[in-house]
């Protein structure tokens, strides 16, 4: 059996394949039409779907998944394996409630600290009693880059370049330096802070960008660019028919 998980982010428009319980591919979406879902469901036939979506997508789409499918749209109203109790759960980021459901699926009885590297960095801490308490949210690279070219005069737009030197020579390399050495600063100083303060206490680093950060940490992180899948696969097996 075949299930579609839907993942509408800022910057990028997902989907991740499972069959049974295995993860099979992950595909980056064009644009966020009905026609390109309405394709992928030809092609792949579906038996359940979920749609986690942080941006106004087209409701049409939730109709083509609701009449062709078993389908369910993540919300502070689905069936997790965690509570929220925190202020406004209802605000939680569907992204973050699916991080946070993969985090107790694979890492369950366990403090865990799950960082997300996308539009915006996120900061997500579960308790061992299966509890997510909130965390932070804070710029991601791309948005770094970019704010400092367009609240500055003459600062120019640079891509990352993972060969930068800490300690930067030029304006190129000092931005590079500013932004990939200061997350990395961010994460460490951040995993620290928990570290110190809870037992029993597992991390897991997440999103394109992750598998370079957890390299030049020093504490034992767990790398998983398809977490979010997962998570969003797991909150589908217990809220579809």
């Amino acid at each position: 059996m075949t299930t579609l998980c839907f993942d509408f982010g800022n910057t990028r428009l997902k989907a991740g394949v499972f069959s049974n319980d295995a993860f099979v591919e992950d595909l980056l979406l064009e644009d966020g039409s009905p026609a390109s879902i309405e394709a992928l469901l030809k092609k792949y036939t579906p038996a359940k779907t979920i749609l986690s979506s942080v941006i106004d997508h087209d409701p049409v789409i939730e109709t083509l998944l609701s009449t062709n499918t078993c389908f369910h749209k993540l919300s502070s109203s689905s069936k997790l394996n965690f509570t929220t109790p925190v202020g406004k759960p209802e605000t939680i980021g569907a992204d973050r409630l699916a991080l946070c459901a993969a985090a107790v699926h694979f890492y369950p009885g366990k403090n865990n600290l799950v960082i997300g590297l996308g539009s915006c960095i996120t900061y997500n801490f579960i308790n061992q009693h299966h509890q997510f308490l909130g965390g932070a949210i804070s710029p991601g690279m791309e948005m770094r880059f970019k704010s400092m070219h367009d609240y500055t005069a003459k600062l120019p737009l640079v891509q990352k370049d993972y060969h930068f030197p800490v300690i930067g020579y030029d304006t190129k390399t000092n931005l590079q330096s500013g932004v990939l050495a200061g997350i990395s600063f961010e994460i460490g100083g951040c995993i620290e802070f928990y570290a110190e303060r809870y037992g029993n206490f597992n991390v897991v680093l997440t999103g394109g960008d992750a598998g370079y950060f957890a390299r030049h940490l020093k504490n034992k992180i767990f790398a998983d660019l398809k977490f979010l899948f997962k998570g969003l696969y797991a909150i589908s097996e217990a809220n579809n028919c």
